[in-house]
């Protein structure tokens, strides 16, 4: 319901209002004991305190393998580190989980564009900007290359 919202919203503004009501659902974890993971990693992440995040959020995935948040906060973690790899691996496992993750689809296609693969990255903005055209990563949509017609990939 929320996500075809957010994909009519008229403004940026009511898209905003819609994905925040989002982020409180993705960020709502199973249980107690995780929710507080999430809440311990998250406040590190805030504080810089990148090691500290990362191992609240090691702690979340191993706790609760199938909640996508604690992959998708754990990547941001990563990227904020410079370690693209890392995080691209932890976004693709939340977008396995939650394919219609928008901060995920987001994080994946910025995460692309630091490692240098272009077009990949327009895709996946494509993808996040389907669900939310109101992004404010829209402004990094640029016009694809289109395929040599001689060019064939076996």
């Amino acid at each position: 319901m929320l996500m075809s919202e957010i994909a009519k919203a008229e403004t940026e503004a009511e898209a905003q209002e819609l994905s925040n009501a989002l982020w409180e659902i993705w960020t709502t974890a199973p249980d107690d004991a995780a929710q507080d993971m999430l809440t311990n990693g998250m406040a590190r992440r805030g504080s810089y305190d990148y090691l500290g995040a990362l191992t609240q959020f090691d702690a979340l995935v191993a706790y609760c393998p199938d909640y996508a948040e604690g992959y998708n906060q754990r990547a941001f973690v990563h990227f904020l580190s410079g370690s693209y790899d890392k995080a691209l691996q932890d976004l693709d496992r939340t977008l396995e989980i939650t394919p219609d993750h928008i901060g995920a689809l987001s994080g994946r296609a910025l995460t692309l564009f630091e490692l240098g693969r272009e077009e990949q990255g327009q895709l996946a903005l494509r993808a996040a900007l389907a669900f939310n055209p109101w992004l404010p990563e829209r402004f990094r949509l640029r016009p694809l290359e289109p395929k040599d017609p001689d060019d064939t990939e076996l």
